[in-house]
């Protein structure tokens, strides 16, 4: 029994991703984890420039996860390129790259600059970061935003290439944002990203993140994700799904197969514990070799087990 996955014709090792940002450039996780040896690495969203991200306070903890306010801080596309995405390749991460910008012309700019690199397998389209300094909603709030952003991305992408659309949890209808999605282009979703959330410092009667309001993320917002592969899966059954949101252990793993997703990703996790995709990929496995059909066996069948 393999754990290998074909994603819209790419072929990955296996089905246990590092969520976009998670794994850091890369360097953070080596020696404690292989990077060879996760599907995939998501790298940090990639922007058009250089950005220094938000202002500290970024991090707060919660008991259930943690709220983040980062403000998308990385070294621009061509600073990736230089030095990030080199370093990514030679130790043998399969590298999705995740890409974000203020407009569908800044998207389409990035996804043409990418179109001249090797090393990338797939493009993610982050439409959902949910903390910007303009203040403003995410794109993946909006269908026909959202849309617009893919079809932009997807025309400027080589073929062969899966474009991914990286969606909120807390929109008011994913389904209808994944069709917009798919229906511009998009080979896949990645469910869901942080849920715009926020803490209270009882000493100063503060936001604990100061001006900014954050994303919640950890095993607070899995029931949310659940909800939101079960839904995309069920209204959508042929696009391939990746997804995150809470997932700590192969049993977390085998709950968003069994609602519709193909593979998952890793990000809170990875911060408490490098090595936990091996982990997770591990835990999988056995619960796979339970099933009939094994990972097959598991994709989805929440759903045929309610309507048998």
């Amino acid at each position: 029994m393999t754990d290998a996955v074909d994603l819209a014709g790419q072929l990955f090792a296996n089905r246990v991703f590092a969520a976009a940002g998670c794994a850091g450039t890369g360097r953070e996780l080596p020696p404690q984890a292989d990077l060879a040896g996760l599907g995939a690495v998501i790298t940090r969203s990639i922007t058009p420039e250089a950005r220094a991200g938000l202002a500290a306070p970024r991090l707060a903890e919660t008991p259930s996860g943690l709220v983040n306010a980062l403000g998308l801080p990385g070294p621009g596309v061509e600073g990736f390129l230089a030095d990030e995405l080199p370093w990514l390749v030679e130790h043998g991460a399969a590298v999705i790259v995740s890409i974000a910008a203020e407009s569908a012309a800044d998207y389409a700019r990035l996804a043409q600059r990418l179109r001249q690199v090797t090393g990338i397998v797939a493009v993610e389209v982050n439409l959902s970061n949910p903390v910007t300094d303009s203040g403003r909603l995410p794109v993946a709030m909006d269908a026909g935003l959202a849309g617009g952003v893919v079809h932009a991305v997807r025309r400027n992408t080589a073929a062969g290439i899966p474009v991914l659309a990286k969606l909120a949890g807390d929109t008011t209808d994913v389904v209808a944002v994944a069709r917009a999605c798919a229906g511009a282009g998009a080979d896949g979703v990645s469910l869901i990203n942080a849920v715009r959330g926020m803490g209270i410092d009882v000493a100063t009667g503060q936001p604990s993140l100061g001006a900014w309001l954050g994303g919640l993320s950890g095993p607070a917002i899995k029931p949310i994700a659940l909800r939101a592969v079960w839904e995309v899966h069920a209204a959508l059954p042929e696009l391939p799904i990746i997804a995150s949101g809470g997932v700590r252990t192969g049993t977390d793993a085998a709950e968003m197969m069994m609602a519709g997703a193909s593979a998952v990703s890793i990000g809170t996790a990875l911060l408490t514990d490098p090595a936990a995709g091996a982990r997770i990929r591990e835990e999988l496995a056995v619960i796979a070799a339970q099933r009939e059909g094994g990972y097959a066996g598991l994709l989805g069948c929440a759903h045929r087990e309610v309507t048998a």
